[in-house]
């Protein structure tokens, strides 16, 4: 038999040549941080959230509108809001069920068709309303609540507990009304 020479094959200790992926170049974000001032950050640092209990009422000894005066009335706005949501709600649910306009009697259909008409402008309002109390809430946040939005005069915590998304002042409200019922009558 023939002999057959064994050679050793040079293994190179080299790394294999790894083909590259084009690098894409992205544009770095920039992204702008808001500028905060000292005065933000002294609130920051002492603002805590303010719970007040159930059966707290305003006082007129406390500063105007402080902290625990926004809370309430946000509550109470907020309260509002939901009851009203709720009774719309209903109203529409229970109002679609009771559907008499297919009665045969003319009188009958023309009750139901004025019971209707009435429970559709309530909800009307109360849409309108829950609107003001939107509004009103956006005050709240930009801390101008409680102020009159003509004069800038404090409108009143027994005023704002009557009518919570009240605007203006009693002396204001007057002066809209009077120019509403001139520009009515024109």
């Amino acid at each position: 038999m023939p002999k057959i020479a064994k050679t050793k094959k040079k293994v190179s200790k080299t790394k294999p040549k790894t083909v590259s992926k084009p690098k894409t170049v992205s544009k770095p974000k920039t992204v702008s941080k808001p500028k905060v001032t000292l005065a933000d950050k002294s609130k920051e640092v002492f603002k805590a959230p303010i719970k007040i209990s159930k059966n707290y009422i305003p006082k007129d000894n406390e500063k105007y509108m402080c902290e625990k005066h926004k809370v309430y009335f946000r509550m109470k706005l907020q309260d509002w809001k939901k009851e009203l949501i709720k009774s719309n709600n209903e109203a529409l649910y229970n109002g679609s069920m009771d559907d008499n306009s297919i009665s045969a009697d003319i009188v009958d259909q023309a009750s139901s068709y004025t019971d209707k008409n009435v429970e559709m402008k309530a909800i009307n309002r109360q849409i309108k309303l829950i609107s003001e109390i939107d509004k009103a809430l956006a005050r709240i946040r930009e801390d101008i609540y409680g102020y009159c939005l003509d004069t800038a005069e404090p409108i009143g915590l027994k005023r704002l507990m009557a009518r919570p998304v009240a605007k203006y002042t009693i002396a204001a409200q007057e002066k809209h009304e009077k120019n509403e019922k001139v520009h009515a009558d024109d």
